[in-house]
């Protein structure tokens, strides 16, 4: 980590106690979090990397962090800022492609109230994707590890966004201009913005329906066209039982100016049961159908076309502090995978992590 990382999440640590302001509106907050975990890939990389689809917890048989971020925001009636800063080894996973000296930021935006009246607002500069139910912070989602849609759809995006907040809370509406596909600095060659949508509908406390959309180039210079479309429904169907369903489709253009488009589509539904007030077990089924290598390449005849299922027990220790195992499995149509020097159509891993919030 280089100085000038160090320096600032010094800043962000002693904020709270040196920042004082007189307008009564206004907040300043620092908030932090950090992940330990370790996993067992039963295929032993040799590498002690898990494939390289995989950006979550994806060392294997070694301790390790995955996630830790400081974060500062500040707030009034009409302005909004956060910036965070974080390193793990999701990190160094998902952010690769980014110049070294972008690769430490998690969130860095600022925005500011369009309305008087009405909850609206931009925004703009580093901030979280609006596509997908899942994030990189463990804590916040159902299951220990990230879904296979969730770890090759965009993590985080760069632009701006102006969003709308019904006055009963129930609509939420938001149009995006973007760098890219999960991009903070888009590649040389690439000369295209993205624009993308999100509505989010609460018909009430234990529904949530979500529409996601993308429309620009893929991640490279190639300055192709790519849609994509999200949605998912998060359903709390008693005191105890929850579900999640999910559903992406993309399409990629095969050639600049071309008519011709090649498809990708993925499902997951998750079924989480609240054994006691500390213990919780949740269920994964997925399916991720990629046949001409558009997101995840893997030279085989059936391209990538892996169905993947996972139960997790977590246990909460305090508030803000969480003990989570997972166990994983993936069987893919070819032999996608490497164990042992030879390829194999499946994998196996067990997945333990220790979360603290604060």
């Amino acid at each position: 980590m280089n100085q000038l990382l160090k320096t600032v999440i010094m800043a962000l640590l002693i904020s709270p106690s040196v920042a004082q302001t007189t307008d009564s509106t206004s907040r300043i907050s620092v908030i932090g979090y950090i992940e330990a975990y370790y996993s067992y890939d039963f295929n032993q990389p040799s590498t002690n990397e898990r494939p390289s689809f995989v950006y979550s917890h994806n060392r294997h048989n070694e301790f390790n962090i995955n996630l830790g971020f400081i974060k500062a925001s500040y707030s009034t009636e009409q302005v909004r800022g956060n910036l965070a800063l974080m390193a793990g080894t999701y990190a160094n996973a998902n952010l690769a492609a980014e110049p070294a000296t972008l690769r430490h930021i998690y969130e860095a935006n600022v925005g500011f109230k369009l309305s008087k009246t009405k909850n609206l607002w931009i925004d703009a500069g580093v901030f979280s994707s609006h596509i997908g139910f899942e994030s990189a912070i463990s804590k916040d989602c159902w299951t220990l590890t990230r879904s296979l849609m969730a770890d090759n759809t965009p993590y985080y995006e760069t632009g701006a966004k102006i969003g709308y907040t019904s006055d009963n809370g129930r609509w939420f509406l938001s149009g995006l201009v973007l760098n890219g596909w999960q991009q903070i600095r888009r590649p040389d060659g690439n000369t295209r913005l993205a624009i993308g949508t999100q509505v989010t509908f609460k018909p009430s406390s234990k529904v949530t329906l979500n529409s996601s959309t993308f429309l620009g180039g893929r991640p490279d210079a190639s300055n192709r066209n790519r849609f994509f479309h999200n949605l998912y429904g998060i359903f709390q169907l008693t005191d105890k039982w929850g579900l999640t369903a999910d559903f992406d489709y993309g399409i990629d253009q095969r050639q600049v100016g071309s008519s011709q488009y090649d498809a990708w589509s993925s499902w997951a539904g998750i079924l989480k049961y609240q054994l006691t007030p500390k213990i919780s077990m949740a269920g994964r089924l997925e399916k991720y159908t990629d046949k001409t290598g558009l997101v995840i390449s893997t030279n085989t005849p059936n391209g990538f076309q892996v169905l993947a299922y996972s139960v997790n027990i977590d246990y909460t220790i305090l508030s803000n502090c969480w003990w989570r195992v997972e166990a994983r499995r993936l069987d893919s149509q070819d032999a996608i995978f490497e164990k042992a020097g030879k390829n194999t159509p499946s994998d196996f891993i067990l997945t333990t992590s220790l979360a603290l919030s604060f």
